[in-house]
C-alpha cells in the first residue's frame, strides 16, 4: 500500500472517529505531505520507517530553518500517523516511540510600554473628537477607543472582547463576568475610563443605528459581531497613526501589556493568572522576566549594601 493511501486512511479516521474539523485535517495533511515527500526522496515507506528515519526527518526540518515549535507540531502529526498504522496493523512497529520532540524555548511576549498604549488611546480619542469626521468615522473611532480601553483594563482574550454583550457597557459594577475557555467564568476589573468609553460608544451606536441585538460590537459578519480580523486590521491602522510599527501591535500584544504592566506595578503572579483566565500558572510564567526586573530593581533600590556597588 502506498504512503499516500496510508495517509488517506489516517485522515479518514480523524474525520470519522475524532470529528476533526476541516482546518485540523488540512493541517495534518500538510504535515504528512511533507513527511511523505521526505520518505519518497530517501526511498522509504511509512510501514517500514524506523526511529532513525524519523530522526533524520526531524534533522532535515532543522536544516530547513523550521522553528522548534513548528517542528514539534510536525512530529506530533507523524507520531499520530505511525501510531495509527501500528494499531491498525498496517506496520509492524511504531518508530516514533523513541523519538523526543525538539526543545522549545518560550519566546518572550511582545509588550508595549505605558506611553505607547497612551498614544494608541490618544489617536482613537482624537478620531472621536475630530470636527470634520463623518458620523460613521466618529462611531468607528469611538468603537476603537472602547475596544482599547476594555482590552487594556481587563486583559480579555480577543475572542472574549469582540463577543461582549451590549449589557457590558451598561453595568454599574467595577467588574465584568466573562465566560472564557472551557466555559469557565471569571471576574475581570473594569476601570472608570473603560466604563466611560463603553457608555460613550454605545450612546453613539444607538444614536446612529437602528441595530438591536445582543452584541456590544455588532457587525455584518457570520457571527453578528466584530471579527478578530477586522479588529486587528483597524488596530494596525491606529498604530500607524500613533507612530508605532504595525507589526509590533496586535490585540494579543495589548493583553500582554495588561499583564506585564500589572506585574511591574507589584501585582502577584497568581492574581494575574486569574485575571487572564490561565488554568495553569506555567502559562502565566512567560511574564517572569518582568518579575526578574522588578526584583533586581528592588534589591538595587532597597538593599542597605547596594549603594555604591560596582
Amino acid at each position: 500500500m502506498s504512503g499516500a493511501r496510508h495517509a488517506s486512511l489516517f485522515l479518514d479516521m480523524l474525520a470519522a472517529e475524532r470529528g476533526a474539523s476541516k482546518n485540523t485535517l488540512d493541517a495534518y495533511r500538510r504535515d504528512l505531505d511533507d513527511y511523505l515527500e521526505y520518505l519518497k526522496e530517501t526511498g522509504g515507506q511509512p510501514d517500514s520507517a524506523t526511529s532513525a528515519t524519523v530522526r533524520s526527518f526531524m534533522a532535515s526540518l532543522e536544516e530547513r530553518g523550521l522553528k522548534a515549535s513548528s517542528a514539534a507540531r510536525r512530529l506530533s502529526a507523524v507520531r499520530q500517523f505511525h501510531k495509527f498504522l501500528y494499531v491498525e496493523g498496517y506496520a509492524p512497529a511504531d518508530p516514533t516511540a523513541a523519538v523526543s520532540a525538539p526543545k522549545r524555548g518560550r519566546a518572550l511576549p511582545k509588550v508595549l510600554s505605558v506611553a505607547e498604549v497612551d498614544r494608541l488611546l490618544q489617536v482613537a480619542y482624537e478620531g472621536v473628537q475630530h470636527t470634520e469626521a463623518t458620523p460613521a468615522e466618529r462611531l468607528r473611532a469611538a468603537r476603537m477607543a472602547c475596544l482599547l480601553e476594555l482590552l487594556y483594563a481587563t486583559g480579555l482574550r480577543v475572542s472574549e472582547l469582540i463577543a461582549l454583550p451590549r449589557s457590558a457597557a451598561k453595568t454599574r459594577d467595577r467588574f465584568l463576568v466573562v465566560r472564557g475557555k472551557g466555559s469557565k467564568e471569571r471576574l475581570v476589573p473594569l476601570t472608570d475610563a473603560a466604563r466611560d468609553a463603553a457608555r460613550a460608544y454605545l450612546a453613539l451606536l444607538e444614536e446612529q443605528t437602528k441595530a438591536v441585538g445582543p452584541w456590544l460590537f455588532p457587525a455584518d459578519s457570520e457571527s453578528g459581531h466584530l471579527t478578530r480580523q477586522a479588529f486587528a486590521r483597524d488596530l494596525k491602522a491606529v498604530a500607524g497613526a500613533a507612530g508605532l510599527r504595525a507589526d509590533k501591535v496586535s490585540p494579543h500584544v495589548l493583553r500582554h501589556a495588561f499583564a506585564s504592566h500589572l506585574l511591574q506595578n507589584g501585582a502577584d503572579l497568581r492574581v494575574v493568572q486569574e485575571l487572564l483566565g490561565h488554568s495553569d500558572i506555567s502559562t502565566t510564567q512567560i511574564y517572569t522576566h518582568v518579575l526578574d526586573e522588578r526584583l533586581k530593581s528592588m534589591v538595587r533600590d532597597l538593599h542597605p549594601l547596594a549603594e555604591g556597588e560596582g
